[in-house]
C-alpha cells in the first residue's frame, strides 16, 4: 500500500504512470525497487507498462500488487482518476490487512480454527459476513495449518428477497458453497404480532437450521459474523434488560455439545468493516424482515454506544478490554467467588487487591492506533511455504 500512496502522490504531481513508477522506484526499497526498475527498462523497450507490472506481480506473489495492474487497466478503459483508483487501492489493502490481524489475533486467542477443520461460514448477504468470508478466503491461502471454508446463505424466502446475487458472488469466487430454502419468513409473520420485535424467533429458527446444515456438511466450526460491536450492544442488553453480566462469546459449544460457533470478527470494529464493505464493492442484501422495524432495543443501545463513540474517543475500546480483564472478587456474584470464606488472617484474592479504602485512579481512555505494533499471534497468520497447498 506504500507503493501505491507513492504512485498515486506522483500522479498527483502531474506525472504520467511510467513517469511515476520510476521516481517510486528510487523512493522504495528493494526488492521492489529493483523490480519497478525492471519495469521501467522493459517499458522503454516497447512493453505494456501493464503486462511488465503484471510479471512484477506473479514474480513477487503478491495478490495486492495484481489487484492494482488490474484496477489500472480498468481505469484505462474506462476513464477516470487513476490517483484517486489507486489510493482507494491502498486504503482497501491497509483496511484489509488491520482487519486481517484482529481476525488471525482472536482465531489464536480463542483457539477458533485448527488444522483440518471444515469452517462453515455463514454468509448472510450483510457487509460483516461478506468481510468474514474475504477474511478468511485470505488467511486460508496463507495460513501454514490447512482448513476449508464452505459458504452458506439460508434463504429464508423473504419477499422480493434477490435470490441470484449470492449464488452470482459465490460462483465468481469459484469456493463451495450452499444455499438453503427455508421458509422461516412466513412462520414469523404468523407467529409475532405486528409490530413486536422479531429477531428472538427468527434467530432460534436460523439456528436449529444451520445446526442441521452443518452436520450434513461436515462442518466442524460455524462461523459468524458478529463483530465487536454487536459484542458490546449485548453486553449492555443484557444489563438493561436482562439483569446478567453477559454478552456475547467469540466461542461457543451449542447446548448439545455437538457445535462449535465461532466470532472471528470479535475483534473488530463495526466501522472499519463498513468502511471494508464500501471499498471491496460486496453485493450488500438489506434484510427487511428486521430492518423495517424502528425501536429496536439493540437499536437503541447501538445509538447510545454510538453516541459515546463521537463524544468520548477511546470509551468503546476500554470498555471491551474490560470484558477480557474480569476481576470476580470485586463483583458480586457468590457463585464465581467465595466471598462466605473470607476471613481475617486468609490469603488475600489474587485479582484486584486490597483497595476498600483507597481512591482508584482512572485515565482517559486511548482509542485503537491503526498503527500500533501486531503482537504475536498463532501460526495463522504466518505465512505458509510457498510449495504448501491449502485443504
Amino acid at each position: 500500500s506504500d507503493t501505491l500512496n507513492l504512485l498515486s502522490g506522483s500522479l498527483r504531481a502531474g506525472y504520467s504512470l511510467l513517469q511515476g513508477v520510476e521516481a517510486v522506484s528510487k523512493e522504495v526499497a528493494d526488492p521492489m525497487g529493483q523490480e519497478l526498475r525492471r519495469v521501467i527498462t522493459e517499458a522503454r523497450l516497447g512493453r505494456e507498462i501493464e503486462d511488465s507490472m503484471d510479471a512484477v506481480a506473479e514474480r513477487m506473489g503478491s495478490a495486492d500488487f495484481a489487484w492494482a495492474v488490474m484496477a489500472i487497466r480498468i481505469q484505462r478503459e474506462v476513464g477516470g482518476n487513476l490517483a484517486e483508483v489507486l489510493s482507494t487501492v491502498a486504503a482497501t489493502m491497509r483496511e484489509r490487512e488491520r482487519l486481517r490481524r484482529q481476525v488471525g489475533e482472536a482465531i489464536a486467542d480463542f483457539g477458533m480454527i485448527e488444522a483440518g477443520d471444515k469452517v462453515m461460514v455463514c454468509l448472510s448477504g450483510g457487509k460483516d459476513s461478506y468481510a468474514l468470508l474475504d477474511i478468511l478466503l485470505g488467511l486460508q491461502k496463507s495460513a501454514p495449518i490447512d482448513f476449508s471454508l464452505v459458504a452458506v446463505n439460508l434463504d429464508q424466502k423473504q419477499p422480493g428477497f434477490p435470490e441470484h446475487v449470492l449464488p452470482a458472488y459465490l460462483d465468481s469466487l469459484g469456493i463451495e458453497y450452499r444455499i438453503v430454502e427455508e421458509d422461516t419468513y412466513s412462520i414469523v409473520k404468523r407467529v409475532i404480532p405486528e409490530g413486536k420485535t422479531t429477531c428472538s424467533l427468527c434467530s432460534r429458527l436460523r439456528r436449529g437450521i444451520l445446526y442441521r446444515v452443518a452436520d450434513e456438511l461436515g462442518a466442524t466450526k460455524i462461523a459468524l459474523g458478529h463483530h465487536r460491536d454487536d459484542i458490546l450492544q449485548t453486553l449492555f442488553l443484557n444489563m438493561f434488560y436482562g439483569g446478567k453480566l453477559k454478552a456475547m462469546p467469540p466461542k461457543l459449544l451449542s447446548d448439545d455439545g455437538k457445535h462449535m460457533v465461532i466470532r472471528p470478527l470479535a475483534y473488530c470494529r463495526e466501522k472499519d468493516l463498513e468502511r471494508y464493505a464500501e471499498q471491496r464493492e460486496f453485493p450488500i442484501i438489506p434484510c427487511n424482515l428486521c430492518g423495517s422495524q424502528p425501536n429496536l432495543q439493540r437499536q437503541v443501545v447501538k445509538e447510545m454506544l454510538n453516541d459515546w463513540d463521537r463524544r468520548f474517543p477511546g470509551r468503546i475500546e476500554t470498555m471491551f478490554r474490560s470484558l477480557q480483564h474480569v476481576v470476580p472478587s470485586h463483583l458480586a456474584d457468590p457463585t464465581l467467588f467465595n466471598f462466605a470464606g473470607l476471613a481475617l488472617g486468609g490469603a488475600l484474592p489474587d485479582e484486584g487487591g486490597d483497595t476498600a479504602f483507597d481512591r482508584e485512579e482512572f485515565h482517559d481512555p486511548q482509542p485503537d492506533a491503526d498503527d500500533r505494533p501486531a503482537r504475536p499471534v498463532i501460526s495463522i497468520l504466518d505465512s505458509r511455504p510457498k510449495d504448501s497447498a491449502c485443504g
